[in-house]
């Protein structure tokens, strides 16, 4: 009959036990990181979007801003990068309009709009506000600004043509007012191009009234010629009573 080793036996007790204490501790984890983290992270009482709320009087579940607070990023404390306005502006200064015989309305005047650029003027600038304005502004305005787009084309009632004297010596702060918060048929585009690309788009605009109108708008290019011959230098002078002298 064979003899059990003793020393063997208590070792193989031992092993079970160290295995049966991790099991149970292995257990105890999971149990808590899928029942304690998981109620109190995903399972939390919340409000979906737009579910009423009885708890607040409004019976609205999403809240408005404390007054005074402006989210990270949004101080906005550039005026004229963010309005087109000057940081002076008036605000009794009189904004005159009228209207033309396809019933768009025409501002005459400009109080209160900046005259430059609060961005420099780059070629990467100009090359994005082509691209957008192809995307936003040409299906009404057409691809020069005369406003012969394509929907015009089919029906639309036609805007005004950005080569107008009244537009090309419009400051550029009306142009991004117009894109900001539209204006007669145009709806704000406010929520569909950001500040910087509608500044772009204005910077776009700027050089289509160039291309289109080089004598009017650069004070470098040649004059229209006159009926008039300059005389040469040294050649006599008519007298104004007849013959010369």
């Amino acid at each position: 009959m064979s003899k059990t080793n003793p020393a063997k036996v208590k070792s193989e007790k031992g092993k079970g036990k160290n295995m049966k204490s991790f099991l149970f501790y292995f257990l105890l984890l999971t149990f808590a990181f899928t029942t304690a983290c998981r109620y109190d992270m995903q399972d939390q009482p919340r409000y979906k979007a737009y579910k009423k709320s009885d708890f607040f009087a409004d019976g609205r579940s999403s809240r408005d801003f404390p007054a005074g607070t402006v989210a990270r990023g949004n101080l906005r404390s550039d005026h004229a990068l963010f309005t087109g306005k000057k940081e002076n502006a008036d605000p009794n200064a009189t904004v005159t309009t009228t209207t033309d015989a396809s019933g768009n309305t025409l501002v005459t005047s400009f109080p209160n709009d900046i005259e430059e650029f609060p961005l420099p003027v780059t070629k990467e600038m100009l090359d994005r506000g082509q691209q957008r304005f192809d995307v936003f502004c040409g299906v009404c305005h057409g691809p020069l600004g005369s406003g012969d787009g394509m929907v015009v084309r089919r029906g639309f009632p036609k805007p005004p043509t950005y080569h107008d004297d009244r537009l090309r010596n419009a400051p550029v702060g009306h142009f991004f007012d117009v894109i900001t918060n539209g204006q007669g048929r145009m709806a704000s585009y406010a929520s569909q191009i950001p500040v910087a690309d509608r500044w772009a788009i204005v910077m776009y605009i700027r050089a289509l009234q160039r291309s289109q109108n080089p004598k009017e708008m650069n004070p470098l290019a040649p004059k229209e010629s006159t009926n008039e011959t300059p005389k040469p230098a040294g050649s006599p002078k008519a007298s104004t009573e007849g013959g010369a002298k």
